[in-house]
Protein backbone atom coordinates (compact mmCIF):
# COMPACT_ATOMS: atom_id res chain seq x y z
CA UNK A 1 0.00 0.00 0.00
CA UNK A 2 1.25 3.28 -1.02
CA UNK A 3 2.49 5.78 2.09
CA UNK A 4 0.06 8.63 3.25
CA UNK A 5 0.39 11.96 4.84
CA UNK A 6 -1.53 13.63 6.74
CA UNK A 7 -2.25 17.15 6.05
CA UNK A 8 -4.56 20.15 7.44
CA UNK A 9 -6.93 22.07 4.67
CA UNK A 10 -9.34 25.08 6.38
CA UNK A 11 -9.55 23.19 9.49
CA UNK A 12 -10.26 19.44 8.39
CA UNK A 13 -7.82 16.99 8.36
CA UNK A 14 -7.05 14.96 5.50
CA UNK A 15 -5.46 11.88 4.49
CA UNK A 16 -2.99 12.41 0.99
CA UNK A 17 -1.14 9.66 -0.66
CA UNK A 18 2.13 10.44 -1.75
CA UNK A 19 2.24 11.50 -5.00
CA UNK A 20 -0.64 13.42 -4.69
CA UNK A 21 0.87 15.57 -1.71
CA UNK A 22 3.79 15.97 -3.97
CA UNK A 23 1.65 17.28 -6.34
CA UNK A 24 -0.58 19.40 -3.84
CA UNK A 25 2.23 21.09 -1.89
CA UNK A 26 3.90 21.84 -5.56
CA UNK A 27 0.32 23.66 -6.24
CA UNK A 28 -0.12 25.19 -3.09
CA UNK A 29 3.76 26.88 -3.24
CA UNK A 30 3.39 28.11 -6.66
CA UNK A 31 -0.20 29.66 -5.19
CA UNK A 32 1.74 31.16 -2.42
CA UNK A 33 4.52 32.53 -5.11
CA UNK A 34 1.86 34.39 -6.92
CA UNK A 35 0.37 36.16 -4.06
CA UNK A 36 3.34 37.21 -2.28
CA UNK A 37 3.54 40.72 -1.72
CA UNK A 38 0.16 41.52 -2.77
CA UNK A 39 -2.20 43.03 -0.15
CA UNK A 40 -4.57 40.67 1.68
CA UNK A 41 -2.80 37.93 0.25
CA UNK A 42 -2.94 35.45 3.19
CA UNK A 43 -6.92 35.86 3.64
CA UNK A 44 -7.06 34.87 -0.34
CA UNK A 45 -4.71 31.96 0.57
CA UNK A 46 -7.15 31.12 3.31
CA UNK A 47 -10.18 30.88 1.15
CA UNK A 48 -8.39 29.06 -1.72
CA UNK A 49 -7.29 26.42 1.23
CA UNK A 50 -10.75 26.27 2.41
CA UNK A 51 -12.46 25.78 -1.28
CA UNK A 52 -10.11 22.67 -1.19
CA UNK A 53 -10.99 21.22 1.59
CA UNK A 54 -14.57 21.46 0.33
CA UNK A 55 -13.81 20.07 -2.61
CA UNK A 56 -12.25 16.89 -1.37
CA UNK A 57 -14.71 16.38 1.26
CA UNK A 58 -17.14 16.57 -1.61
CA UNK A 59 -15.14 13.82 -3.56
CA UNK A 60 -13.79 11.29 -0.86
CA UNK A 61 -15.33 12.30 2.49
CA UNK A 62 -13.30 13.28 6.00
CA UNK A 63 -11.86 9.02 5.81
CA UNK A 64 -10.76 9.03 2.47
CA UNK A 65 -7.43 8.80 0.77
CA UNK A 66 -6.93 11.66 -1.40
CA UNK A 67 -5.11 10.54 -4.21
CA UNK A 68 -3.60 12.28 -7.32
CA UNK A 69 -6.54 11.94 -9.39
CA UNK A 70 -8.41 14.27 -6.69
CA UNK A 71 -5.95 16.54 -6.89
CA UNK A 72 -6.18 17.04 -10.62
CA UNK A 73 -9.64 17.03 -10.48
CA UNK A 74 -9.20 20.11 -8.01
CA UNK A 75 -7.50 21.77 -10.04
CA UNK A 76 -9.23 22.05 -12.95
CA UNK A 77 -12.02 23.56 -10.69
CA UNK A 78 -10.34 26.46 -8.77
CA UNK A 79 -7.61 26.62 -11.74
CA UNK A 80 -4.10 26.47 -12.92
CA UNK A 81 -1.86 29.05 -10.47
CA UNK A 82 -1.28 31.51 -13.98
CA UNK A 83 -5.25 31.67 -14.22
CA UNK A 84 -4.66 33.80 -11.10
CA UNK A 85 -2.73 36.56 -12.95
CA UNK A 86 -6.13 37.75 -14.04
CA UNK A 87 -7.46 38.36 -10.08
CA UNK A 88 -4.18 40.32 -9.42
CA UNK A 89 -4.52 42.71 -12.14
CA UNK A 90 -8.13 42.95 -11.08
CA UNK A 91 -6.58 43.83 -7.72
CA UNK A 92 -4.09 46.11 -9.30
CA UNK A 93 -7.13 48.00 -11.29
CA UNK A 94 -10.40 47.43 -9.07
CA UNK A 95 -12.44 49.25 -11.42
CA UNK A 96 -13.64 49.10 -15.11
CA UNK A 97 -14.80 52.35 -17.17
CA UNK A 98 -14.32 51.70 -20.97
CA UNK A 99 -16.18 48.25 -20.74
CA UNK A 100 -18.46 47.47 -23.64
CA UNK A 101 -21.41 45.93 -22.24
CA UNK A 102 -22.58 42.73 -24.25
CA UNK A 103 -25.39 40.47 -23.89
CA UNK A 104 -25.09 36.74 -22.39
CA UNK A 105 -27.52 34.18 -20.48
CA UNK A 106 -26.69 34.59 -16.59
CA UNK A 107 -25.89 31.52 -15.59
CA UNK A 108 -25.63 32.66 -11.46
CA UNK A 109 -29.21 34.15 -11.93
CA UNK A 110 -31.19 31.34 -13.90
CA UNK A 111 -34.66 29.69 -13.78
CA UNK A 112 -34.44 27.94 -17.13
CA UNK A 113 -31.61 29.24 -19.24
CA UNK A 114 -30.84 32.18 -17.62
CA UNK A 115 -31.67 34.55 -20.69
CA UNK A 116 -34.10 36.98 -17.96
CA UNK A 117 -30.73 37.13 -15.33
CA UNK A 118 -28.59 37.97 -18.90
CA UNK A 119 -31.42 40.72 -19.64
CA UNK A 120 -31.79 42.05 -16.01
CA UNK A 121 -27.37 42.35 -15.55
CA UNK A 122 -27.20 44.04 -19.23
CA UNK A 123 -29.45 46.88 -18.56
CA UNK A 124 -29.27 46.60 -14.97
CA UNK A 125 -32.91 45.65 -14.28
CA UNK A 126 -34.49 43.23 -11.79
CA UNK A 127 -34.84 40.11 -14.03
CA UNK A 128 -38.23 39.37 -12.30
CA UNK A 129 -39.66 42.09 -14.49
CA UNK A 130 -38.85 40.24 -18.02
CA UNK A 131 -40.22 37.00 -15.99
CA UNK A 132 -43.06 38.53 -16.28
CA UNK A 133 -43.19 40.05 -19.47
CA UNK A 134 -42.40 37.01 -21.03
CA UNK A 135 -45.50 35.15 -19.54
CA UNK A 136 -47.30 38.05 -20.72
CA UNK A 137 -46.67 37.80 -23.80
CA UNK A 138 -46.50 34.08 -24.22
CA UNK A 139 -50.49 34.29 -23.56
CA UNK A 140 -50.66 36.40 -26.83
CA UNK A 141 -50.22 33.48 -29.53
CA UNK A 142 -47.04 31.91 -28.08
CA UNK A 143 -45.09 35.23 -28.76
CA UNK A 144 -43.29 35.49 -25.42
CA UNK A 145 -42.46 31.49 -25.93
CA UNK A 146 -40.46 31.51 -29.26
CA UNK A 147 -38.80 34.77 -28.31
CA UNK A 148 -37.39 33.32 -25.40
CA UNK A 149 -36.49 30.39 -27.20
CA UNK A 150 -34.45 32.33 -29.89
CA UNK A 151 -32.60 34.34 -27.24
CA UNK A 152 -32.01 30.75 -25.30
CA UNK A 153 -30.36 29.46 -29.21
CA UNK A 154 -28.55 32.93 -29.76
CA UNK A 155 -27.02 34.29 -26.24
CA UNK A 156 -24.14 32.21 -25.12
CA UNK A 157 -23.87 32.07 -21.41
CA UNK A 158 -21.60 34.12 -19.10
CA UNK A 159 -19.55 31.43 -18.17
CA UNK A 160 -16.19 33.13 -17.43
CA UNK A 161 -14.83 36.39 -16.03
CA UNK A 162 -14.79 38.13 -19.26
CA UNK A 163 -18.12 37.44 -20.29
CA UNK A 164 -19.69 38.59 -17.08
CA UNK A 165 -17.41 41.76 -17.09
CA UNK A 166 -19.17 42.59 -20.80
CA UNK A 167 -22.38 41.38 -19.35
CA UNK A 168 -22.16 43.66 -16.04
CA UNK A 169 -20.19 46.38 -17.57
CA UNK A 170 -18.93 49.20 -15.60
CA UNK A 171 -20.65 47.44 -12.61
CA UNK A 172 -18.99 44.29 -12.75
CA UNK A 173 -17.74 43.86 -9.13
CA UNK A 174 -13.77 43.15 -9.28
CA UNK A 175 -13.85 42.24 -5.65
CA UNK A 176 -16.16 39.55 -5.85
CA UNK A 177 -14.05 36.50 -4.95
CA UNK A 178 -12.86 33.33 -7.17
CA UNK A 179 -14.75 31.24 -4.36
CA UNK A 180 -17.99 32.68 -5.45
CA UNK A 181 -17.49 32.40 -8.53
CA UNK A 182 -16.26 29.19 -9.31
CA UNK A 183 -18.92 27.72 -7.18
CA UNK A 184 -21.77 29.93 -9.14
CA UNK A 185 -24.57 27.00 -10.87
CA UNK A 186 -25.75 26.52 -14.05
CA UNK A 187 -27.35 24.16 -13.36
CA UNK A 188 -31.46 24.27 -15.15
CA UNK A 189 -34.03 25.28 -12.45
CA UNK A 190 -31.61 26.71 -10.23
CA UNK A 191 -32.46 30.64 -8.66
CA UNK A 192 -29.25 31.70 -7.19
CA UNK A 193 -28.14 34.60 -8.04
CA UNK A 194 -25.34 37.96 -7.03
CA UNK A 195 -27.45 40.17 -5.21
CA UNK A 196 -24.86 42.61 -5.26
CA UNK A 197 -26.00 43.82 -9.19
CA UNK A 198 -28.96 45.18 -8.19
CA UNK A 199 -31.70 45.83 -5.40
CA UNK A 200 -34.52 43.16 -5.16
CA UNK A 201 -37.37 43.93 -2.68
CA UNK A 202 -39.55 41.53 -0.89
CA UNK A 203 -42.34 41.20 -3.64
CA UNK A 204 -39.72 40.80 -6.48
CA UNK A 205 -38.16 37.82 -4.19
CA UNK A 206 -41.32 36.35 -4.09
CA UNK A 207 -42.47 36.34 -7.64
CA UNK A 208 -38.29 34.78 -7.97
CA UNK A 209 -39.63 31.95 -5.31
CA UNK A 210 -42.85 31.41 -7.64
CA UNK A 211 -40.61 31.34 -10.53
CA UNK A 212 -38.39 29.19 -9.37
CA UNK A 213 -40.79 27.12 -7.96
CA UNK A 214 -42.51 27.01 -11.64
CA UNK A 215 -39.38 26.54 -13.47
CA UNK A 216 -38.38 23.33 -11.30
CA UNK A 217 -41.92 21.54 -12.40
CA UNK A 218 -41.54 22.40 -15.81
CA UNK A 219 -37.86 21.29 -15.28
CA UNK A 220 -39.62 17.78 -14.17
CA UNK A 221 -42.13 17.94 -17.29
CA UNK A 222 -39.29 18.40 -19.57
CA UNK A 223 -37.13 15.63 -18.12
CA UNK A 224 -40.18 13.03 -18.40
CA UNK A 225 -40.51 14.58 -22.15
CA UNK A 226 -36.95 13.75 -22.71
CA UNK A 227 -36.59 10.08 -21.44
CA UNK A 228 -39.94 9.27 -23.53
CA UNK A 229 -38.40 11.10 -26.50
CA UNK A 230 -34.83 9.10 -25.34
CA UNK A 231 -36.88 5.58 -24.78
CA UNK A 232 -38.17 6.57 -28.31
CA UNK A 233 -34.78 6.82 -29.84
CA UNK A 234 -33.70 3.84 -28.57
CA UNK A 235 -35.86 1.24 -29.33
CA UNK A 236 -36.36 2.77 -33.13
CA UNK A 237 -32.24 2.59 -33.58
CA UNK A 238 -32.25 -1.16 -32.00
CA UNK A 239 -34.80 -2.72 -34.31
CA UNK A 240 -33.88 -0.78 -37.38
CA UNK A 241 -30.35 -2.26 -36.94
CA UNK A 242 -31.55 -5.30 -35.71
CA UNK A 243 -34.03 -5.93 -38.70
CA UNK A 244 -31.20 -4.73 -41.23
CA UNK A 245 -29.36 -7.49 -39.74
CA UNK A 246 -31.61 -9.76 -39.44
CA UNK A 247 -32.73 -9.62 -43.48
CA UNK A 248 -29.43 -8.82 -44.92
CA UNK A 249 -27.10 -10.60 -42.53
CA UNK A 250 -28.43 -13.29 -41.19
CA UNK A 251 -30.97 -13.98 -43.93
CA UNK A 252 -33.86 -15.00 -41.29
CA UNK A 253 -37.26 -14.49 -43.42
CA UNK A 254 -39.37 -15.92 -40.86
CA UNK A 255 -38.73 -12.90 -38.50
CA UNK A 256 -40.52 -10.46 -41.36
CA UNK A 257 -43.58 -10.93 -43.60
CA UNK A 258 -42.25 -9.69 -47.07
CA UNK A 259 -46.03 -9.61 -48.38
CA UNK A 260 -46.48 -6.20 -47.55
CA UNK A 261 -44.12 -5.17 -50.00
CA UNK A 262 -44.44 -7.40 -52.61
CA UNK A 263 -40.93 -8.09 -53.15
CA UNK A 264 -38.65 -10.57 -51.46
CA UNK A 265 -35.94 -8.86 -50.21
CA UNK A 266 -34.21 -11.77 -48.70
CA UNK A 267 -31.74 -12.55 -51.16
CA UNK A 268 -31.44 -8.98 -52.26
CA UNK A 269 -27.74 -8.83 -51.20
CA UNK A 270 -27.26 -11.90 -53.51
CA UNK A 271 -29.05 -10.49 -56.74
CA UNK A 272 -26.92 -7.52 -56.55
CA UNK A 273 -23.84 -9.20 -57.95
CA UNK A 274 -25.86 -9.63 -61.33
CA UNK A 275 -27.43 -6.08 -60.96
CA UNK A 276 -24.39 -4.04 -60.80
CA UNK A 277 -20.56 -5.27 -61.47
CA UNK A 278 -19.41 -7.71 -59.27
CA UNK A 279 -16.44 -5.81 -57.90
CA UNK A 280 -18.42 -2.90 -56.80
CA UNK A 281 -21.37 -4.72 -55.37
CA UNK A 282 -18.86 -5.30 -51.94
CA UNK A 283 -18.77 -2.01 -51.73
CA UNK A 284 -22.35 -1.02 -52.18
CA UNK A 285 -23.09 -3.47 -49.42
CA UNK A 286 -20.11 -1.93 -47.22
CA UNK A 287 -21.08 1.83 -47.86
CA UNK A 288 -24.68 1.22 -47.27
CA UNK A 289 -24.37 -0.48 -44.32
CA UNK A 290 -22.49 2.36 -42.75
CA UNK A 291 -24.82 4.99 -44.34
CA UNK A 292 -27.60 2.97 -42.63
CA UNK A 293 -26.28 1.93 -39.68
CA UNK A 294 -24.44 5.42 -38.31
CA UNK A 295 -27.73 7.13 -38.19
CA UNK A 296 -29.32 4.24 -36.14
CA UNK A 297 -26.22 4.27 -33.68
CA UNK A 298 -26.82 8.04 -33.45
CA UNK A 299 -30.14 7.79 -32.33
CA UNK A 300 -29.17 5.41 -29.56
CA UNK A 301 -26.64 7.56 -28.35
CA UNK A 302 -28.98 10.74 -28.29
CA UNK A 303 -31.18 8.73 -26.42
CA UNK A 304 -29.59 7.48 -23.97
CA UNK A 305 -28.12 11.11 -23.09
CA UNK A 306 -31.90 12.25 -23.16
CA UNK A 307 -32.43 9.47 -20.24
CA UNK A 308 -29.50 9.65 -18.38
CA UNK A 309 -28.36 13.54 -18.66
CA UNK A 310 -25.17 13.96 -18.76
CA UNK A 311 -22.55 15.43 -20.58
CA UNK A 312 -19.70 14.01 -22.83
CA UNK A 313 -16.91 14.90 -24.37
CA UNK A 314 -18.23 14.10 -27.96
CA UNK A 315 -17.75 17.10 -30.18
CA UNK A 316 -14.13 14.85 -32.29
CA UNK A 317 -16.62 11.71 -32.08
CA UNK A 318 -19.64 12.79 -33.00
CA UNK A 319 -18.23 15.34 -36.09
CA UNK A 320 -16.01 12.41 -37.40
CA UNK A 321 -19.13 10.16 -37.62
CA UNK A 322 -20.93 12.78 -39.40
CA UNK A 323 -17.72 13.04 -41.80
CA UNK A 324 -18.03 9.32 -42.13
CA UNK A 325 -21.44 8.94 -42.92
CA UNK A 326 -21.40 12.22 -45.49
CA UNK A 327 -18.56 10.27 -47.08
CA UNK A 328 -20.47 7.18 -47.40
CA UNK A 329 -23.34 8.57 -48.31
CA UNK A 330 -21.32 10.83 -51.72
CA UNK A 331 -19.59 7.53 -52.52
CA UNK A 332 -22.69 5.14 -52.44
CA UNK A 333 -24.40 7.73 -54.78
CA UNK A 334 -21.73 8.54 -56.76
CA UNK A 335 -21.10 4.32 -57.56
CA UNK A 336 -25.31 3.85 -58.04
CA UNK A 337 -25.53 6.66 -60.32
CA UNK A 338 -22.51 5.63 -62.69
CA UNK A 339 -24.75 1.79 -61.69
CA UNK A 340 -27.85 3.05 -62.85
CA UNK A 341 -26.56 4.62 -66.08
CA UNK A 342 -27.02 1.54 -67.20
CA UNK A 343 -31.09 1.72 -66.82
CA UNK A 344 -31.34 5.37 -68.40
CA UNK A 345 -33.19 4.13 -71.60
CA UNK A 346 -35.64 1.31 -72.42
CA UNK A 347 -35.69 -0.60 -75.60
CA UNK A 348 -37.40 -3.84 -77.04
CA UNK A 349 -37.50 -6.25 -80.03
CA UNK A 350 -40.20 -7.90 -81.56
CA UNK A 351 -40.83 -11.30 -83.57
CA UNK A 352 -43.85 -12.24 -85.54
CA UNK A 353 -44.78 -15.67 -86.01
CA UNK A 354 -47.69 -16.82 -87.75
CA UNK A 355 -49.35 -20.10 -87.75
CA UNK A 356 -49.87 -22.34 -91.01
CA UNK A 357 -52.96 -24.05 -89.46
CA UNK A 358 -55.71 -22.95 -87.41
CA UNK A 359 -56.23 -25.61 -84.49
CA UNK A 360 -60.03 -25.67 -83.26
CA UNK A 361 -57.84 -26.81 -79.63
CA UNK A 362 -54.49 -25.89 -79.00
CA UNK A 363 -52.45 -27.26 -76.43
CA UNK A 364 -50.08 -25.24 -74.84
CA UNK A 365 -47.02 -27.21 -73.06
CA UNK A 366 -43.48 -26.78 -71.44
CA UNK A 367 -40.36 -26.74 -73.66
CA UNK A 368 -37.75 -26.27 -71.35
CA UNK A 369 -38.66 -26.80 -68.00
CA UNK A 370 -37.51 -24.57 -64.46
CA UNK A 371 -37.31 -28.04 -63.13
CA UNK A 372 -34.59 -28.96 -64.77
CA UNK A 373 -32.53 -26.31 -64.06
CA UNK A 374 -30.82 -26.86 -60.43
CA UNK A 375 -31.75 -23.33 -59.04
CA UNK A 376 -31.09 -21.82 -55.18
CA UNK A 377 -32.46 -18.74 -54.82
CA UNK A 378 -35.17 -16.62 -56.31
CA UNK A 379 -36.83 -13.14 -56.03
CA UNK A 380 -39.99 -12.61 -57.24
CA UNK A 381 -42.02 -9.03 -57.90
CA UNK A 382 -45.22 -11.21 -56.90
CA UNK A 383 -47.72 -7.96 -58.27
CA UNK A 384 -46.26 -8.24 -61.81
CA UNK A 385 -45.59 -11.82 -61.92
CA UNK A 386 -42.56 -11.43 -62.37
CA UNK A 387 -39.92 -13.85 -61.09
CA UNK A 388 -36.43 -14.10 -61.19
CA UNK A 389 -34.22 -18.11 -60.27
CA UNK A 390 -30.52 -17.79 -59.44
CA UNK A 391 -28.47 -20.51 -59.89
CA UNK A 392 -25.03 -19.83 -57.98
CA UNK A 393 -23.22 -22.38 -59.03
CA UNK A 394 -23.51 -21.50 -62.94
CA UNK A 395 -23.97 -17.54 -62.07
CA UNK A 396 -27.10 -17.56 -64.72
CA UNK A 397 -30.35 -15.70 -64.61
CA UNK A 398 -33.80 -17.93 -65.00
CA UNK A 399 -36.81 -15.21 -65.58
CA UNK A 400 -39.88 -16.14 -65.65
CA UNK A 401 -41.63 -14.74 -69.16
CA UNK A 402 -46.01 -14.20 -69.49
CA UNK A 403 -47.82 -14.57 -71.65
CA UNK A 404 -51.81 -12.97 -73.13
CA UNK A 405 -53.83 -14.73 -75.22
CA UNK A 406 -56.07 -12.26 -77.31
CA UNK A 407 -58.95 -12.52 -79.97
CA UNK A 408 -57.45 -12.44 -83.61
CA UNK A 409 -60.38 -11.15 -84.55
CA UNK A 410 -60.19 -13.02 -87.80
CA UNK A 411 -59.56 -17.00 -88.68
CA UNK A 412 -55.82 -16.40 -88.69
CA UNK A 413 -53.54 -17.82 -85.63
CA UNK A 414 -50.21 -15.58 -84.87
CA UNK A 415 -48.13 -14.74 -81.94
CA UNK A 416 -44.94 -12.54 -81.64
CA UNK A 417 -42.64 -12.23 -78.81
CA UNK A 418 -41.62 -9.00 -77.53
CA UNK A 419 -38.04 -8.58 -76.00
CA UNK A 420 -37.28 -5.43 -73.56
CA UNK A 421 -34.14 -4.62 -71.59
CA UNK A 422 -32.77 -1.28 -70.49
CA UNK A 423 -29.09 0.26 -71.40
CA UNK A 424 -26.93 3.46 -71.58
CA UNK A 425 -28.95 4.33 -74.95
CA UNK A 426 -31.56 3.48 -77.00
CA UNK A 427 -29.46 1.32 -79.19
CA UNK A 428 -27.28 -0.47 -76.19
CA UNK A 429 -31.13 -1.75 -74.84
CA UNK A 430 -32.08 -2.89 -78.28
CA UNK A 431 -29.02 -5.02 -78.37
CA UNK A 432 -29.35 -6.65 -75.15
CA UNK A 433 -32.80 -6.75 -75.82
CA UNK A 434 -32.14 -8.89 -78.63
CA UNK A 435 -29.22 -11.06 -76.66
CA UNK A 436 -32.11 -12.65 -74.35
CA UNK A 437 -32.64 -16.26 -74.90
CA UNK A 438 -35.71 -17.54 -75.77
CA UNK A 439 -37.34 -20.29 -77.63
CA UNK A 440 -40.38 -22.13 -78.78
CA UNK A 441 -41.64 -24.49 -81.20
CA UNK A 442 -44.81 -25.39 -82.76
CA UNK A 443 -45.53 -29.53 -83.81
CA UNK A 444 -48.93 -30.11 -85.16
CA UNK A 445 -51.45 -28.31 -82.99
CA UNK A 446 -49.50 -28.32 -79.77
CA UNK A 447 -47.42 -24.71 -78.78
CA UNK A 448 -44.33 -25.89 -76.51
CA UNK A 449 -43.18 -22.61 -74.86
CA UNK A 450 -40.31 -22.11 -72.30
CA UNK A 451 -40.93 -21.70 -69.06
CA UNK A 452 -38.03 -18.94 -68.64
CA UNK A 453 -35.99 -17.21 -70.57
CA UNK A 454 -32.00 -16.31 -69.91
CA UNK A 455 -29.72 -13.61 -69.37
CA UNK A 456 -26.51 -14.37 -71.58
CA UNK A 457 -23.89 -15.56 -69.09
CA UNK A 458 -21.44 -12.46 -68.09
CA UNK A 459 -23.99 -10.00 -68.90
CA UNK A 460 -26.04 -8.17 -65.79
CA UNK A 461 -29.52 -7.94 -65.39
CA UNK A 462 -30.80 -4.86 -67.01
CA UNK A 463 -34.84 -4.79 -66.13
CA UNK A 464 -35.42 -7.68 -68.85
CA UNK A 465 -38.42 -9.05 -69.34
CA UNK A 466 -40.19 -11.41 -72.35
CA UNK A 467 -43.54 -10.61 -73.93
CA UNK A 468 -45.87 -13.54 -75.11
CA UNK A 469 -48.80 -12.35 -77.24
CA UNK A 470 -51.24 -15.44 -78.67
CA UNK A 471 -53.84 -14.34 -81.27
CA UNK A 472 -56.15 -17.05 -82.22
CA UNK A 473 -59.73 -17.00 -83.44
CA UNK A 474 -62.92 -16.75 -81.82
CA UNK A 475 -64.41 -19.94 -80.32
CA UNK A 476 -60.97 -21.59 -80.30
CA UNK A 477 -60.40 -23.68 -76.71
CA UNK A 478 -56.71 -23.26 -75.45
CA UNK A 479 -55.62 -25.74 -73.11
CA UNK A 480 -52.59 -25.73 -70.66
CA UNK A 481 -50.90 -28.96 -69.14
CA UNK A 482 -49.89 -28.01 -65.07
CA UNK A 483 -46.71 -26.84 -66.29
CA UNK A 484 -47.39 -23.82 -68.85
CA UNK A 485 -50.26 -22.33 -67.21
CA UNK A 486 -47.62 -20.76 -65.04
CA UNK A 487 -46.75 -18.65 -68.00
CA UNK A 488 -50.08 -17.18 -67.70
CA UNK A 489 -50.17 -13.91 -66.81
CA UNK A 490 -52.67 -13.25 -63.63
CA UNK A 491 -54.46 -9.92 -65.31
CA UNK A 492 -54.82 -10.94 -68.72
CA UNK A 493 -56.98 -8.34 -70.70
CA UNK A 494 -58.04 -6.87 -67.62
CA UNK A 495 -59.49 -10.08 -66.00
CA UNK A 496 -58.51 -11.56 -63.12
CA UNK A 497 -58.10 -15.08 -63.08
CA UNK A 498 -58.13 -17.72 -60.30
CA UNK A 499 -55.11 -19.66 -61.17
CA UNK A 500 -54.47 -21.32 -57.98
CA UNK A 501 -52.65 -24.53 -57.72
CA UNK A 502 -54.48 -27.31 -57.53
CA UNK A 503 -57.90 -25.88 -58.63
CA UNK A 504 -57.26 -26.73 -62.14
CA UNK A 505 -55.76 -30.89 -61.69
CA UNK A 506 -55.94 -31.34 -64.86
CA UNK A 507 -54.80 -27.73 -66.21
CA UNK A 508 -55.90 -24.78 -67.20
CA UNK A 509 -58.33 -24.70 -70.32
CA UNK A 510 -59.48 -21.36 -72.09
CA UNK A 511 -62.28 -20.99 -74.63
CA UNK A 512 -61.54 -17.99 -76.67
CA UNK A 513 -64.71 -15.80 -76.82
CA UNK A 514 -65.60 -12.58 -78.92
CA UNK A 515 -64.96 -10.17 -75.30
CA UNK A 516 -61.51 -12.14 -75.14
CA UNK A 517 -60.30 -15.74 -73.26
CA UNK A 518 -62.57 -17.36 -70.28
CA UNK A 519 -61.18 -19.94 -67.91
CA UNK A 520 -63.94 -22.98 -68.78
CA UNK A 521 -65.36 -25.75 -66.47
CA UNK A 522 -67.08 -29.09 -68.21
CA UNK A 523 -66.54 -27.19 -71.70
CA UNK A 524 -68.53 -24.15 -69.91
CA UNK A 525 -67.83 -20.61 -69.47
CA UNK A 526 -67.11 -19.49 -66.27
CA UNK A 527 -65.87 -15.69 -65.54
CA UNK A 528 -64.81 -15.38 -62.22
Amino acid sequence: MDKTININLGGTLFQVDEEAYRILKDYLQAINSRFRGVQGAAETIEDIESRIAEIFLSQRGIAGVITKENVEAMISIIGKPEDFDNDLEEQAAPVYTNVRKRMYRNPDDMIISGVCGGLGAYLNTDPVIFRILFVLFTLFFGTGFFIYLALWISLPPANNDIRKREMYGDAYNSAISRERRTTATSSIGNTSYNAGYYNRTGVSNAFNEIFGAVGRVCFIILRIFMIAIGIFFVLTGFLFILGFLMIFVFKYPGAFSTDAFDVNFVYFPDFLNYIVNPSVAPWIIALATIAFILPMLAFIYWGVKMIFWFRAKDGIYSLAALVLWVMSFAALSLILFNEGISFAEAGRTVSDAEFDKVPSTLYIKANRKLSDRNYERELALKEEDYIVYINENRKELYITPYLNINNSGNQAASMNITRRSSGRSNIDARKRADELEYTYRMIGDTLFLDEYFMIPSGRKWSADNVGINLYVPEGTKIKFDNGSEKLLHKHNNDRDWDLTPGRHTKGITLLMTEDGAEPVENDSPVIK
